[in-house]
């Protein structure tokens, strides 16, 4: 079996380049080990003509997608489809999951809000914006909209326990608290503070973006929750293949067990 990975482009990984690459490859060893003939290209050069029976693409461009969408036409096996890809773009996930019920923060509240673009995820530091009221708010969205980015979501801000979670499907599920081992991409992670590790159901939430994998049909997938001092939980991020850096090696397993042959 032919398989081929396809790398995410750089600006699509802040802060994260080697660590998108090493899971990547970690998967591809997986893969190699059980017999397949494996390579990895990047994003920019996934074309219409890569002789694959199995492919597994971090990749985010529209052009990227577009020639993934064409092989799995062809009856390739893509992981993630191209499809669950746009899905996790911020502004369609929020009128989804809103449209859906999930646990999320309101758009209003007392704490402050954020602002995050809403065309896809974060390249840089200025596309997710803590505002501590509504001038700044208002601010922030001038700023971003000067530069281009006119689809954007707002949320407000919840106090509490951020962690940050892993998922394949719905047999791998990882949950972790950036603060306990400062491992962040822009430093926003520290905005509550050092975890409480308050008391929460850990088998509720990973049922929950086990959903919201299967209704983005995102297979490999990653995001935030934020937990209140009660317990309640609230999903602030979701999104397609994160670089599963404090469990890589399970991760890899997990991602190659998807395959059915």
């Amino acid at each position: 079996m032919k398989v081929t990975g396809v790398l995410r482009a750089d600006r699509f990984s802040p802060n994260s380049v080697d660590k998108d690459r090493m899971i990547l490859s970690a998967v591809l060893d997986e893969m190699k080990r059980r017999g397949c003939d494996v390579s990895m290209v990047s994003e920019e050069d996934a074309d219409a003509d890569i002789n694959a029976d199995l492919i597994f693409s971090m990749a985010r461009t529209d052009e990227a997608l577009d020639r993934l969408s064409g092989q799995e036409r062809k009856g390739v096996r893509v992981i993630n489809k191209a499809e669950g890809v746009r899905a996790c773009r911020r502004s369609g996930l929020d009128q989804l999951m809103r449209r859906e019920g999930f646990s999320m923060p309101p758009q209003k509240g007392n704490d402050g809000f954020w602002l995050k673009r809403g065309d896809g995820a974060a390249q840089s530091r200025g596309d997710v914006v803590f505002c501590e009221n509504e001038t700044a708010l208002q601010k922030a969205i001038d700023d971003m909209e000067r530069r281009g980015i006119t689809d954007h979501v707002v949320s407000a801000h919840v106090v509490g326990d951020l962690v940050k979670f892993y998922g394949v499907g719905d047999s791998f599920f990882r949950y972790y608290y950036p603060t306990d081992d400062h491992q962040w991409k822009f430093a926003d992670e520290a905005r509550n503070g050092e975890a409480h590790h308050y008391a929460f159901s850990v088998s509720h939430l990973q049922r929950e973006v086990a959903r919201l994998s299967r209704l983005t049909e995102t297979e490999v997938y990653g995001g935030d929750a934020i937990i209140d001092e009660n317990g309640k939980y609230y999903i602030i991020d979701f999104n397609d293949w994160p670089s599963f850096s404090r469990c890589r090696e399970e991760a890899a397993k997990a991602i190659a067990e998807l395959t059915d042959f």
